[in-house]
């Protein structure tokens, strides 16, 4: 049930008819990790938050420097030096206390990676390192959950779902393990701020009709943003029957 309170907090999203009151039950019913609370997981984390996800699993392992605050608005000034997760839950709390933040502090293994993702409904992928964005798809695709994926590198943003309920769909290994990624950060090449909050709230948006279950999710489908000419364009990807994480062999 959603209290009076509930009801007006979230009356706006309630009041569109693919939401309503049930879907905003789902929604208070579900539980999402979001890996990475940088400058995409900070738009993610903050909107579903807003939205009223019943309880968001916040993983990272660092702490916040003075160059993450020109695009990682989750955090604060006085919150320098404090471990990522803290300051995020600080900021979460404080907007909405009736979502319940479970923490991961430290680098999450194999085994622990797996046993997190096992725990909720949906994954967000809002890293910025290769190895770990493998991993994370590695893990949804054996337990089955779908995983809403969100890239940005200088004036150039990517995002997609991968959804292996869905017989399909690719894995994010489908399109990206063929060749090495760059292994390019925001820190050697640059970003600008209203890119990474721009992927990051598509990434809420995405999360949030899964969740809730209305209009066509980005599953096959991969969306490319030029932020200095304001452009987007889409190509369609289809799952391939050989990858070596999803391909039939591998089910």
């Amino acid at each position: 049930m959603l209290s009076d309170e509930e009801l007006l907090r979230y009356s706006r999203q309630i009041l569109l008819k693919q939401v309503d009151i049930d879907g905003q039950l789902r929604l208070k019913q579900s539980r999402v990790l979001i890996v990475g609370l940088g400058g995409l997981g900070s738009p993610v984390a903050l909107y579903l938050a807003a939205a009223g996800v019943g309880e968001l699993h916040l993983a990272d392992f660092d702490t916040l420097d003075l160059t993450n605050l020109q695009r990682q608005i989750a955090h604060d000034t006085p919150s320098l030096g404090l471990h990522k997760v803290d300051s995020a839950m600080a900021r979460l709390g404080a907007l909405n206390p009736h979502v319940q933040l479970v923490p991961y502090r430290s680098g999450l293994d194999a085994d622990s990676l797996d046993a997190a993702v096992e725990r909720v409904d949906l994954v967000l992928d809002c890293t910025d390192n290769f190895a770990i964005r493998e991993a994370i798809n590695a893990a949804c695709v054996k337990a089955k959950k779908p995983l809403v994926s969100g890239a940005a590198i200088r004036l150039e943003g990517q995002l997609s779902v991968f959804d292996p309920r869905v017989e399909t769909s690719p894995c994010y290994h489908c399109l990206y393990g063929h060749g090495s990624e760059a292994e390019l950060t925001c820190s050697e090449a640059g970003v600008v701020g209203p890119l990474v909050g721009m992927v990051g709230s598509l990434q809420a948006l995405e999360a949030l009709k899964l969740l809730v279950g209305f209009g066509e999710p980005l599953v096959g489908r991969l969306l490319l943003i030029d932020a200095l000419s304001s452009r987007f364009r889409e190509l369609r990807v289809k799952r391939d029957p050989h990858c070596a994480v999803c391909g039939a062999s591998h089910g």
